[in-house]
Protein backbone atom coordinates (compact mmCIF):
# COMPACT_ATOMS: atom_id res chain seq x y z
CA UNK A 1 0.00 0.00 0.00
CA UNK A 2 2.91 2.71 0.72
CA UNK A 3 4.22 1.91 -2.52
CA UNK A 4 1.44 2.62 -4.34
CA UNK A 5 0.90 5.76 -2.60
CA UNK A 6 4.33 6.92 -3.32
CA UNK A 7 4.07 5.93 -6.87
CA UNK A 8 0.90 7.54 -6.87
CA UNK A 9 2.30 11.03 -5.58
CA UNK A 10 5.04 11.14 -7.58
CA UNK A 11 2.54 10.63 -10.66
CA UNK A 12 0.85 13.04 -9.55
CA UNK A 13 3.48 15.68 -8.92
CA UNK A 14 4.85 15.11 -12.51
CA UNK A 15 1.02 15.38 -14.23
CA UNK A 16 0.63 18.66 -12.10
CA UNK A 17 3.91 19.86 -13.91
CA UNK A 18 3.03 19.15 -17.09
CA UNK A 19 -0.60 20.36 -16.54
CA UNK A 20 1.04 23.83 -15.61
CA UNK A 21 3.71 23.70 -18.51
CA UNK A 22 0.43 22.99 -21.21
CA UNK A 23 -1.17 25.76 -19.48
CA UNK A 24 1.71 28.36 -19.53
CA UNK A 25 2.08 27.30 -23.21
CA UNK A 26 -1.52 27.73 -24.13
CA UNK A 27 -1.66 30.76 -22.61
CA UNK A 28 1.16 32.53 -24.01
CA UNK A 29 -0.03 31.68 -27.75
CA UNK A 30 -3.18 33.89 -27.06
CA UNK A 31 -1.28 36.91 -26.96
CA UNK A 32 -1.62 36.90 -30.81
CA UNK A 33 -5.64 36.61 -30.74
CA UNK A 34 -7.09 40.11 -31.76
CA UNK A 35 -8.53 42.10 -29.00
CA UNK A 36 -12.49 42.31 -29.95
CA UNK A 37 -13.77 45.10 -31.59
CA UNK A 38 -14.49 48.41 -29.99
CA UNK A 39 -11.32 47.06 -27.67
CA UNK A 40 -8.71 47.43 -30.11
CA UNK A 41 -7.16 50.45 -28.36
CA UNK A 42 -6.95 48.44 -25.01
CA UNK A 43 -2.86 48.59 -25.50
CA UNK A 44 -1.65 49.92 -28.44
CA UNK A 45 1.35 48.22 -30.27
CA UNK A 46 4.67 49.01 -27.73
CA UNK A 47 2.55 47.90 -24.95
CA UNK A 48 1.58 44.80 -25.87
CA UNK A 49 5.00 44.14 -27.08
CA UNK A 50 6.39 45.01 -23.96
CA UNK A 51 3.16 43.30 -21.58
CA UNK A 52 3.89 39.91 -23.80
CA UNK A 53 7.99 40.01 -23.12
CA UNK A 54 7.13 40.36 -19.49
CA UNK A 55 4.36 37.36 -19.10
CA UNK A 56 7.10 35.49 -21.35
CA UNK A 57 9.90 36.77 -18.41
CA UNK A 58 7.91 35.91 -15.79
CA UNK A 59 7.14 32.60 -17.18
CA UNK A 60 10.07 31.51 -17.64
CA UNK A 61 11.63 32.17 -14.54
CA UNK A 62 8.72 30.18 -13.03
CA UNK A 63 9.50 27.18 -15.34
CA UNK A 64 13.09 26.49 -13.87
CA UNK A 65 11.61 27.51 -9.93
CA UNK A 66 9.11 25.31 -10.52
CA UNK A 67 11.23 22.32 -12.32
CA UNK A 68 14.02 22.77 -9.12
CA UNK A 69 11.08 22.13 -6.74
CA UNK A 70 9.93 19.23 -8.74
CA UNK A 71 13.41 17.60 -8.49
CA UNK A 72 14.11 17.98 -5.38
CA UNK A 73 11.08 16.56 -4.38
CA UNK A 74 11.24 13.50 -6.20
CA UNK A 75 15.08 13.32 -5.10
CA UNK A 76 13.62 13.33 -1.16
CA UNK A 77 10.93 11.06 -1.47
CA UNK A 78 12.76 8.28 -3.51
CA UNK A 79 15.59 8.95 -1.37
CA UNK A 80 13.90 9.17 1.63
CA UNK A 81 15.87 12.43 2.22
CA UNK A 82 12.53 13.53 4.35
CA UNK A 83 13.39 10.13 6.52
CA UNK A 84 16.75 11.41 6.99
CA UNK A 85 15.49 14.58 8.41
CA UNK A 86 13.38 12.86 10.65
CA UNK A 87 15.69 10.57 11.73
CA UNK A 88 18.28 13.65 12.74
CA UNK A 89 15.50 15.41 14.31
CA UNK A 90 14.95 12.40 16.52
CA UNK A 91 18.60 12.05 17.62
CA UNK A 92 18.29 15.21 19.02
CA UNK A 93 15.35 15.33 21.11
CA UNK A 94 12.53 12.85 22.11
CA UNK A 95 10.36 15.78 22.92
CA UNK A 96 7.40 15.49 20.12
CA UNK A 97 7.25 18.95 20.12
CA UNK A 98 11.05 19.78 19.25
CA UNK A 99 11.13 17.09 16.79
CA UNK A 100 8.15 18.96 14.81
CA UNK A 101 9.05 22.47 15.48
CA UNK A 102 12.76 21.34 14.05
CA UNK A 103 11.64 19.16 11.29
CA UNK A 104 9.68 22.08 9.47
CA UNK A 105 12.22 24.53 10.28
CA UNK A 106 14.58 22.39 8.31
CA UNK A 107 12.19 22.28 5.51
CA UNK A 108 11.20 25.95 5.65
CA UNK A 109 14.99 27.28 5.56
CA UNK A 110 15.74 24.79 2.74
CA UNK A 111 12.65 25.77 0.45
CA UNK A 112 13.61 29.14 1.38
CA UNK A 113 17.14 28.60 0.03
CA UNK A 114 15.80 26.76 -2.79
CA UNK A 115 13.41 30.06 -3.85
CA UNK A 116 15.52 32.83 -3.13
CA UNK A 117 17.51 32.97 -6.06
CA UNK A 118 14.59 33.26 -8.45
CA UNK A 119 12.94 35.71 -5.66
CA UNK A 120 15.40 38.24 -6.23
CA UNK A 121 15.58 37.34 -10.41
CA UNK A 122 12.31 37.85 -10.27
CA UNK A 123 12.18 41.75 -8.54
CA UNK A 124 16.04 42.93 -8.73
CA UNK A 125 15.97 41.38 -12.93
CA UNK A 126 12.33 41.16 -14.65
CA UNK A 127 10.81 44.20 -12.65
CA UNK A 128 13.75 45.85 -12.59
CA UNK A 129 13.65 45.53 -16.47
CA UNK A 130 10.31 46.40 -17.06
CA UNK A 131 10.12 49.21 -14.86
CA UNK A 132 8.46 48.24 -11.43
CA UNK A 133 11.10 47.50 -9.10
CA UNK A 134 11.30 49.92 -6.09
CA UNK A 135 12.36 47.79 -3.87
CA UNK A 136 16.05 48.45 -2.22
CA UNK A 137 18.60 45.30 -0.73
CA UNK A 138 18.24 46.39 2.17
CA UNK A 139 14.11 46.41 2.19
CA UNK A 140 14.57 42.67 0.77
CA UNK A 141 16.23 41.32 2.92
CA UNK A 142 14.34 42.86 5.93
CA UNK A 143 11.35 41.65 4.37
CA UNK A 144 13.58 37.96 4.69
CA UNK A 145 14.00 38.52 8.55
CA UNK A 146 10.66 40.18 9.19
CA UNK A 147 9.03 37.06 7.84
CA UNK A 148 10.88 34.53 9.27
CA UNK A 149 10.86 35.83 12.74
CA UNK A 150 6.63 36.31 12.35
CA UNK A 151 6.82 32.32 11.42
CA UNK A 152 9.08 31.93 14.25
CA UNK A 153 6.56 33.91 16.81
CA UNK A 154 3.23 32.83 15.24
CA UNK A 155 3.49 29.78 13.35
CA UNK A 156 5.93 27.68 15.87
CA UNK A 157 3.37 28.09 18.91
CA UNK A 158 0.80 27.10 16.76
CA UNK A 159 2.35 23.97 15.45
CA UNK A 160 3.50 23.05 19.13
CA UNK A 161 -0.21 22.94 20.09
CA UNK A 162 -1.30 21.01 17.41
CA UNK A 163 1.35 18.51 18.27
CA UNK A 164 0.14 18.41 21.66
CA UNK A 165 -3.34 18.06 20.82
CA UNK A 166 -2.17 15.26 18.59
CA UNK A 167 -0.01 13.60 20.95
CA UNK A 168 -3.22 13.80 23.78
CA UNK A 169 -6.34 13.29 21.89
CA UNK A 170 -5.77 10.68 18.86
CA UNK A 171 -8.86 10.44 17.57
CA UNK A 172 -10.32 13.64 18.51
CA UNK A 173 -7.69 15.93 17.51
CA UNK A 174 -9.31 16.97 14.63
CA UNK A 175 -11.91 19.03 16.40
CA UNK A 176 -9.45 20.70 18.71
CA UNK A 177 -6.76 21.51 15.98
CA UNK A 178 -10.11 23.34 13.79
CA UNK A 179 -11.30 25.23 16.69
CA UNK A 180 -7.55 26.56 17.22
CA UNK A 181 -7.21 26.94 13.52
CA UNK A 182 -10.55 28.61 13.29
CA UNK A 183 -9.81 31.22 16.25
CA UNK A 184 -6.53 32.00 14.81
CA UNK A 185 -7.83 32.81 11.18
CA UNK A 186 -10.94 34.73 12.98
CA UNK A 187 -8.04 36.78 14.75
CA UNK A 188 -5.64 37.86 12.21
CA UNK A 189 -8.81 38.46 9.97
CA UNK A 190 -9.75 41.54 12.26
CA UNK A 191 -6.11 42.33 13.12
CA UNK A 192 -4.25 41.74 9.79
CA UNK A 193 -4.45 45.71 9.35
CA UNK A 194 -3.53 46.82 12.68
CA UNK A 195 -1.23 44.02 13.38
CA UNK A 196 0.51 42.29 10.33
CA UNK A 197 0.74 45.06 8.30
CA UNK A 198 2.44 47.77 10.32
CA UNK A 199 5.54 45.76 10.65
CA UNK A 200 5.83 45.49 7.07
CA UNK A 201 5.04 49.12 5.59
CA UNK A 202 4.32 52.18 6.63
CA UNK A 203 0.82 53.27 6.92
CA UNK A 204 -1.01 56.44 7.59
CA UNK A 205 -4.46 57.79 7.64
CA UNK A 206 -5.99 59.65 4.50
CA UNK A 207 -5.55 62.98 5.10
CA UNK A 208 -8.51 65.37 4.57
CA UNK A 209 -9.13 66.81 1.14
CA UNK A 210 -11.14 65.97 -1.84
CA UNK A 211 -10.72 62.25 -1.91
CA UNK A 212 -11.66 61.90 1.89
CA UNK A 213 -14.56 64.22 1.22
CA UNK A 214 -15.78 61.71 -1.60
CA UNK A 215 -15.03 58.58 0.35
CA UNK A 216 -16.61 59.81 3.10
CA UNK A 217 -19.72 61.10 1.32
CA UNK A 218 -19.92 57.60 -0.98
CA UNK A 219 -19.99 55.86 2.15
CA UNK A 220 -22.47 57.60 3.79
CA UNK A 221 -24.86 57.49 0.75
CA UNK A 222 -24.61 53.62 1.12
CA UNK A 223 -24.80 53.68 5.01
CA UNK A 224 -21.25 52.41 5.15
CA UNK A 225 -19.92 53.44 8.14
CA UNK A 226 -15.81 53.59 7.31
CA UNK A 227 -13.46 55.90 9.28
CA UNK A 228 -10.66 53.39 8.90
CA UNK A 229 -9.02 54.92 5.54
CA UNK A 230 -5.27 53.92 5.41
CA UNK A 231 -2.41 55.03 2.87
CA UNK A 232 0.33 52.42 2.42
CA UNK A 233 3.82 52.88 1.28
CA UNK A 234 3.62 50.07 -1.45
CA UNK A 235 5.91 52.22 -3.51
CA UNK A 236 8.65 51.20 -1.67
CA UNK A 237 8.87 48.03 -3.17
CA UNK A 238 6.70 48.29 -6.56
CA UNK A 239 4.97 51.29 -8.90
CA UNK A 240 2.12 48.67 -9.36
CA UNK A 241 -0.84 49.91 -7.42
CA UNK A 242 -3.65 48.15 -5.79
CA UNK A 243 -6.46 48.75 -2.98
CA UNK A 244 -7.70 46.09 -0.62
CA UNK A 245 -10.76 45.89 2.12
CA UNK A 246 -9.86 44.43 5.55
CA UNK A 247 -10.95 43.55 8.96
CA UNK A 248 -14.47 42.28 10.77
CA UNK A 249 -17.02 44.61 12.59
CA UNK A 250 -15.18 47.56 14.25
CA UNK A 251 -11.89 46.64 12.96
CA UNK A 252 -12.93 47.01 9.05
CA UNK A 253 -10.88 48.92 6.91
CA UNK A 254 -9.82 50.21 3.47
CA UNK A 255 -6.45 50.27 2.41
CA UNK A 256 -4.95 52.42 -0.75
CA UNK A 257 -1.81 51.93 -2.29
CA UNK A 258 -0.26 55.32 -2.29
CA UNK A 259 0.88 54.31 -6.28
CA UNK A 260 -3.08 54.50 -6.71
CA UNK A 261 -3.11 58.30 -5.60
CA UNK A 262 -0.61 58.93 -7.87
CA UNK A 263 -2.02 57.01 -11.03
CA UNK A 264 -6.04 57.43 -10.86
CA UNK A 265 -8.76 60.16 -10.46
CA UNK A 266 -10.67 60.97 -7.19
CA UNK A 267 -13.45 59.46 -8.85
CA UNK A 268 -11.52 56.74 -10.49
CA UNK A 269 -10.28 55.56 -6.76
CA UNK A 270 -13.88 56.14 -5.12
CA UNK A 271 -15.09 54.02 -7.62
CA UNK A 272 -12.71 51.54 -6.83
CA UNK A 273 -13.58 51.97 -2.79
CA UNK A 274 -17.57 51.45 -4.25
CA UNK A 275 -15.90 47.99 -5.41
CA UNK A 276 -14.53 46.91 -1.86
CA UNK A 277 -17.63 48.10 -0.17
CA UNK A 278 -19.68 45.62 -2.80
CA UNK A 279 -17.53 42.82 -1.28
CA UNK A 280 -18.46 43.69 2.34
CA UNK A 281 -22.69 44.21 1.16
CA UNK A 282 -22.73 41.28 -0.29
CA UNK A 283 -21.23 39.89 2.78
CA UNK A 284 -18.66 37.82 0.26
CA UNK A 285 -16.12 38.36 3.49
CA UNK A 286 -18.59 36.46 6.09
CA UNK A 287 -19.22 33.81 3.66
CA UNK A 288 -15.57 33.60 2.51
CA UNK A 289 -14.79 32.78 6.25
CA UNK A 290 -17.51 30.47 6.74
CA UNK A 291 -16.26 28.02 3.41
CA UNK A 292 -12.84 28.43 4.87
CA UNK A 293 -14.11 27.11 8.46
CA UNK A 294 -15.98 24.31 6.73
CA UNK A 295 -13.44 23.52 3.99
CA UNK A 296 -10.68 23.67 7.65
CA UNK A 297 -12.71 21.29 9.21
CA UNK A 298 -13.13 18.29 5.85
CA UNK A 299 -9.37 18.86 5.91
CA UNK A 300 -8.72 18.42 9.62
CA UNK A 301 -10.79 15.58 9.68
CA UNK A 302 -9.23 13.61 7.01
CA UNK A 303 -6.08 14.33 8.21
CA UNK A 304 -7.36 12.99 11.15
CA UNK A 305 -8.32 9.69 10.51
CA UNK A 306 -5.44 8.91 8.32
CA UNK A 307 -2.81 10.60 10.96
CA UNK A 308 -3.58 7.09 12.69
CA UNK A 309 -2.47 5.41 9.87
CA UNK A 310 1.11 3.34 10.58
CA UNK A 311 0.96 3.16 6.20
CA UNK A 312 1.00 6.96 5.40
CA UNK A 313 4.45 7.24 7.10
CA UNK A 314 5.95 4.28 5.21
CA UNK A 315 5.39 6.46 2.01
CA UNK A 316 8.27 8.74 3.28
CA UNK A 317 10.12 5.96 4.70
CA UNK A 318 9.93 6.26 8.39
CA UNK A 319 7.61 5.87 11.21
CA UNK A 320 4.56 7.54 12.66
CA UNK A 321 4.82 11.30 13.96
CA UNK A 322 3.17 14.28 13.62
CA UNK A 323 5.47 15.93 11.16
CA UNK A 324 5.53 13.17 8.61
CA UNK A 325 1.68 12.62 8.82
CA UNK A 326 1.55 16.18 8.20
CA UNK A 327 3.72 16.29 5.56
CA UNK A 328 2.56 12.80 4.23
CA UNK A 329 -0.97 14.06 4.13
CA UNK A 330 -0.19 17.12 2.40
CA UNK A 331 1.43 15.35 -0.58
CA UNK A 332 -1.71 13.23 -0.55
CA UNK A 333 -4.52 15.35 -0.34
CA UNK A 334 -2.54 17.52 -2.94
CA UNK A 335 -4.86 16.14 -5.79
CA UNK A 336 -7.84 17.49 -3.53
CA UNK A 337 -6.55 21.05 -4.00
CA UNK A 338 -6.15 20.49 -7.54
CA UNK A 339 -10.29 20.14 -7.46
CA UNK A 340 -10.90 22.81 -5.18
CA UNK A 341 -8.34 25.32 -5.82
CA UNK A 342 -10.34 26.21 -9.23
CA UNK A 343 -13.77 26.27 -7.25
CA UNK A 344 -12.39 28.66 -4.90
CA UNK A 345 -11.60 30.95 -8.08
CA UNK A 346 -14.53 30.22 -9.86
CA UNK A 347 -16.53 31.50 -6.20
CA UNK A 348 -13.74 34.30 -6.51
CA UNK A 349 -14.54 35.45 -9.90
CA UNK A 350 -18.20 35.54 -9.54
CA UNK A 351 -18.03 37.92 -6.05
CA UNK A 352 -16.09 39.68 -8.40
CA UNK A 353 -18.40 40.32 -10.46
CA UNK A 354 -20.91 41.18 -8.02
CA UNK A 355 -18.86 43.49 -6.19
CA UNK A 356 -18.40 45.58 -9.78
CA UNK A 357 -22.45 45.68 -10.31
CA UNK A 358 -22.54 46.79 -6.71
CA UNK A 359 -19.97 49.44 -7.47
CA UNK A 360 -21.79 50.26 -10.70
CA UNK A 361 -25.06 50.76 -9.27
CA UNK A 362 -24.18 53.12 -6.52
CA UNK A 363 -21.40 55.03 -7.90
CA UNK A 364 -20.27 54.87 -11.86
CA UNK A 365 -19.60 52.17 -13.47
CA UNK A 366 -17.59 54.18 -16.10
CA UNK A 367 -15.21 55.03 -13.64
CA UNK A 368 -14.69 51.56 -12.12
CA UNK A 369 -13.77 50.70 -15.99
CA UNK A 370 -11.82 53.43 -16.66
CA UNK A 371 -9.63 52.40 -12.98
CA UNK A 372 -9.64 48.67 -14.47
CA UNK A 373 -8.40 49.50 -17.38
CA UNK A 374 -5.73 51.46 -15.99
CA UNK A 375 -4.71 49.83 -13.77
CA UNK A 376 -4.42 46.27 -16.51
CA UNK A 377 -2.23 48.38 -19.10
CA UNK A 378 -0.13 49.86 -16.52
CA UNK A 379 0.41 46.40 -14.70
CA UNK A 380 1.15 44.58 -18.11
CA UNK A 381 -1.68 41.94 -17.66
CA UNK A 382 -2.13 39.48 -20.49
CA UNK A 383 -5.46 41.00 -21.89
CA UNK A 384 -7.26 37.77 -23.23
CA UNK A 385 -5.72 34.85 -21.23
CA UNK A 386 -6.65 31.19 -22.09
CA UNK A 387 -10.28 30.07 -20.43
CA UNK A 388 -8.32 27.23 -19.32
CA UNK A 389 -5.54 29.28 -17.74
CA UNK A 390 -8.46 31.17 -16.27
CA UNK A 391 -10.24 28.47 -14.49
CA UNK A 392 -7.19 26.96 -12.83
CA UNK A 393 -5.62 30.39 -11.64
CA UNK A 394 -7.72 33.59 -11.89
CA UNK A 395 -9.10 34.55 -8.66
CA UNK A 396 -10.21 37.42 -10.80
CA UNK A 397 -12.06 37.72 -14.04
CA UNK A 398 -9.90 38.61 -16.84
CA UNK A 399 -10.01 42.83 -17.95
CA UNK A 400 -12.21 42.26 -21.36
CA UNK A 401 -14.91 40.08 -19.37
CA UNK A 402 -15.53 43.05 -16.30
CA UNK A 403 -15.51 45.78 -19.31
CA UNK A 404 -18.01 44.30 -20.97
CA UNK A 405 -20.31 43.08 -18.06
CA UNK A 406 -19.54 46.60 -16.42
CA UNK A 407 -21.18 48.15 -19.84
CA UNK A 408 -24.14 46.44 -19.62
Amino acid sequence: MASFLLYFIISFLLVEFALSQLLNYLNYQRWDKPLPPGYEDLYNREELRKAKQYDAAKHQVGFFASLLSLAVILAMLCFHGFAAIDQMVQSITTSHIVQSLLFFAIIGLGSSILSLPFSMYQTFVIEEKFGFNRTKWSTFILDLLKGALLSIIVGAPLLALLVMLFDFLGPYFWISAWAVVTLVSIFFAMFYTSLILPIFNKMSPLAAGELRSSIENYSASVSFPLKNIFIIDGSKRSSKANAFFSGLGPKKSIVLYDTLLEEQSTAEITAVLAHEVGHFKKKHIVKGLIISMLSTAITFFIFGKLAESETLPMVLGTVKSFHIALLAFSLIYAPVSLVTAPMANSLSRKNEFEADEYAKKTFDGGYLASSLRRLSVSHLNHPQPHPWYVFFHYSHPPLLARLLALSK
